[in-house]
């Protein structure tokens, strides 16, 4: 897989394999009590934290070829969320379970949504054998409609606990 799969683009995003110069956004965006209301236990409130989280993320670019991604728009440097899938057990079976988290500032603009889509086509392209699902808080009405949006159907005879509470489930497969 490598360099190839490190980088994907969209009309208006470009996502990348994430890098350390990431960390400080890794850290803005999972400190904000907004973007982790329905996943407290994701919320970050330190810089090391946020070090942790990248050296996972990478550790899954190094052994799987994949990961999360890095989103930014043509209007800025700064990353604007992150959006990916990474290997993960569900159900009895290995998954690719599907992530994304933005900035408050990129809210409401789709960008979750066409980062999502083009994630989940990259997903059925190039790693088939995997399912991929998102597990939504029943509340986080915007990601539950993210997940229908990028293709992803609810799947609700697979709901159930998750680390922060009741899981919605949505599948591609």
């Amino acid at each position: 897989m490598g360099a190839a799969h490190e980088e994907l683009a969209t009309g208006r995003l470009s996502l990348r394999r994430p890098a350390a110069a990431d960390i400080d956004a890794i850290l803005a965006i999972h400190r904000d009590p907004r973007t982790c209301a329905h996943n407290p236990s994701d919320r970050l409130t330190a810089r090391d934290e946020a070090e942790e989280l990248f050296h996972r993320w990478d550790a899954h670019w190094s052994g799987y070829g994949f990961g999360y991604w890095t989103v930014r728009t043509a209007a800025g440097p700064e990353p604007a969320g992150f959006c990916g899938v990474k290997v993960m057990r569900f159900d009895e079976r290995m998954v690719l379970n599907l992530f994304y988290r933005f900035a408050p500032a990129h809210w409401g603009a789709g960008l979750a949504t066409e980062a999502a889509t083009a994630v989940v086509e990259w997903a059925a392209a190039h790693q088939p054998s995997y399912s991929v699902i998102a597990r939504v808080r029943p509340a986080n009405h915007a990601s539950a409609k993210v997940a229908a949006r990028a293709g992803l159907a609810r799947a609700a005879h697979l709901d159930g606990p998750g680390h922060d509470g009741h899981d919605l489930v949505f599948t591609g497969r």
